[in-house]
């Protein structure tokens, strides 16, 4: 395959970046998409051009690093998939694919295609954790009866692994489905109940004080999101939030 990439490059967070035009041959369908941006990355060396910088570890759909906007798509155009798990078969010979990092002010550009998302790492340090001790002093997992739907409503919402693409997605960069997914993984559970209150409200501030936008329920979040985290997770952080507030 022979296709044109359309790159955004940008030196640093402070700099003006552009989009850059790359040629690449050679490339099989097989590929991975980031396999793929290996291969520029090495003839780009190899010319002792700088490489194109971009965020990756697990290349496995978990860690959710990979996260790339890819023609307008986060992680491209398959679903329920990271960017490290789309392949080239699902572009053409001769296609012009435009690559930039996802787009929102709570997610600033360190370089290239790489954005800080360490505001999601402050949301969850607001509340996502429980204070119950199970360190030593642990029950026995069938002593604390747990609905069978909630408990898998609950495990559900904890796949999220915080790519950010709902706010890539969300004409607003809404951070609604995330926050919510992290309340409504404990909300659920009994172990969670202790700090319910406080934990909704703390979260919901600090995704506030991030500067993320408001959710207007389009739902390109859900649409996106490579878990297929569902909206039903904001209507019950919505409840969680009115049930704290009335307190």
């Amino acid at each position: 395959m022979k296709l044109t990439l359309k790159i955004w490059r940008q030196k640093n967070a402070t700099a003006k970046g552009k989009i850059q035009n790359y040629q690449i041959d050679g490339i099989e369908p097989d590929m991975s998409f980031l396999e793929m941006l290996d291969v520029l990355n090495e003839q780009l060396i190899n010319k002792e051009e700088e490489p194109v910088v971009f965020d990756h570890d697990c290349r496995e759909g978990i860690c959710g690093s990979c996260s790339l906007q890819i023609n307008g798509e986060p992680h491209g155009p398959d679903r329920g998939i990271t960017t490290c798990q789309l392949h080239m078969r699902k572009f053409k010979d001769g296609d012009t694919i435009t690559i930039e990092p996802f787009r929102a002010a709570a997610f600033p550009v360190i370089k290239d295609l790489v954005v800080d998302r360490s505001s999601f790492d402050r949301i969850q340090q607001a509340g996502g954790y429980i204070s119950v001790n199970t360190s030593g002093n642990t029950q026995d997992a069938n002593s604390i009866p747990v609905d069978k739907d909630d408990a898998d409503a609950s495990f559900y919402a904890a796949t999220c692994i915080g790519c950010g693409a709902c706010v890539a997605a969300c004409k607003n960069a809404s951070a609604m489905l995330f926050t919510s997914a992290k309340v409504s993984q404990f909300a659920l559970l009994p172990q969670g109940e202790i700090e319910a209150d406080r934990r909704v409200l703390a979260m919901v501030e600090q995704m506030d004080k991030e500067g993320f936008g408001n959710c207007t329920n389009t739902g390109a979040c859900e649409i996106e999101c490579p878990k297929g985290i569902s909206l039903e997770n904001i209507a019950r952080m919505n409840r969680e939030y009115l049930k704290a507030s009335v307190k």
